[in-house]
């Protein structure tokens, strides 16, 4: 399984620089930038007259070939991750040394919380707001 990820992974590779040319060798909207400096005219006399739909074209493609190999090779590495450890999905274990164990915090449990009743007000007072007096 490791030897088909590493092959994906340079496939990968490939297809990703091929997908940075072709972004970087479609035609500008006008004359002159950076399609034309990495060879937009010379494109334009292989290509024929439609270089700008066929760049577009290939350029998708390769976008979609690049997302398909990307997917692929993350669906690989969580399968090989799952059965590196006969299928238990354990976290990684941290080792301490001895020397830094004393610097290392211990969690403590937490207190319980006790929650009181707010006291309740008894007597003749009025329980109406009073109203704020008028500014002349």
């Amino acid at each position: 399984m490791s030897i088909l990820l590493g092959l994906l992974t340079i496939v990968l590779i490939i297809v990703s620089l091929l997908l940075v040319l072709l972004v970087l060798a479609q035609p500008a909207k006008s004359d002159g930038g950076m399609g034309s400096a990495l060879g937009g005219g010379m494109a334009e006399s292989v290509l024929g007259g439609s270089h700008g739909t066929v760049t577009s074209k290939l350029t998708i493609n390769m976008a979609i070939v690049f997302f398909v190999l990307s997917f692929l090779l993350y669906l690989g590495n969580v399968y090989q991750r799952g059965h590196a450890n006969g299928g238990i999905q354990a976290l990684p274990n941290v080792m301490v040394s001895p020397t830094h164990a004393a610097s290392v915090p211990v969690p403590q449990p937490l207190a319980p919380i006790s929650i009181q009743p707010a006291p309740v007000a008894t007597g003749t007072a009025a329980t109406a707001p009073t109203p704020a007096p008028a500014k002349p």
